[in-house]
């Protein structure tokens, strides 16, 4: 949530900081709700609130990143089974590093992907610049 200000000597909210509070403390369908009003009222409201829901990352709260930080936080807590403590930690640390090495396979894979197309595209222009010479 966002900070409100209790202090007689906190500068006061602007209507804007308002309305961001008003609508982040109603979720992300009064942001999308907002944002169709904006485009259905004047076109350039609806496309700024888009821009600035992207840029500020308000679409995108409740993805896999944060549900994964919030998950690996709740998982932190010890249970009082020491066992299970050392099971839990030693799985958890295995699955991460597991999930390292398949995003390290994923950005190889890219890079290789990415090789052959460019080298296919070299290829394909030295042929073209080969054909142009020879005419």
């Amino acid at each position: 949530m966002t900070q409100t200000y209790t202090s007689a000597y906190a500068p006061r909210r602007s209507w804007i900081g308002r309305a961001e509070d008003f609508l982040d403390e109603k979720g992300k369908a009064a942001w999308i709700a907002a944002m169709v009003v904006g485009f259905v009222a004047f076109w350039p409201v609806g496309l700024a609130l888009l821009a600035y829901m992207i840029w500020s990352k308000r679409m995108f709260k409740s993805s896999s990143c944060a549900k994964r930080n919030s998950y690996r936080n709740m998982t932190s807590r010890p249970t009082g089974n020491a066992a299970f403590d050392t099971y839990k930690a030693d799985t958890l640390a295995r699955l991460e590093e597991e999930q390292t090495n398949f995003e390290s396979f994923l950005t190889r894979l890219r890079e290789a992907k990415d090789k052959a197309e460019f080298d296919q595209f070299m290829a394909e222009r030295g042929a073209k610049s080969d054909d142009t010479q020879s005419a």
